[in-house]
């Protein structure tokens, strides 16, 4: 399972990575975290890019933003172009708390569930987690 961290995550992708480890996920489950970067896609790329980016390679946008304004947010751009088979974009609600280990873990919980069920969350759009 792919996931596209948005730039905003960037400092927390190694520390849920970590904790994943940690539990033993990474050896269960194949989770790969990639950057705009790594990818080829600019720190201040356009909603509609990362949209058209993670739909035509098969990647779960991972983000903390919840912006619903403009033509060509995220939100938007998920409702203009989903279908059944579009994977979710999964939005961490609070930024600030995941500096909290309990908040991050409950996060992650939610993450392993939605990896373990991704056909529930197939089609659904955005996903607040925890």
């Amino acid at each position: 399972m792919q996931f596209l961290i948005d730039s905003t995550l960037d400092g927390y992708a190694p520390i849920l990575l970590g904790s994943l480890a940690k539990r033993g996920w990474l050896e269960l489950l194949s989770i790969r975290f990639t950057t705009f970067q790594e990818v080829g896609l600019a720190k201040d790329s356009s909603d509609r890019a990362v949209w058209n980016y993670a739909r035509k390679h098969k990647t779960i946008v991972f983000t903390s933003q919840q912006n619903m304004q403009g033509q060509d947010s995220l939100e938007q751009e998920m409702r203009n172009d989903k279908t059944q088979n579009s994977l979710p974009i999964i939005t961490i609600e609070n930024l600030s708390r995941l500096e909290e280990y309990n908040y991050r873990e409950r996060c992650l919980d939610r993450l392993i569930e939605i990896i373990l069920e991704i056909e529930k969350y197939m089609g659904v759009g955005q996903v607040f987690i925890p």
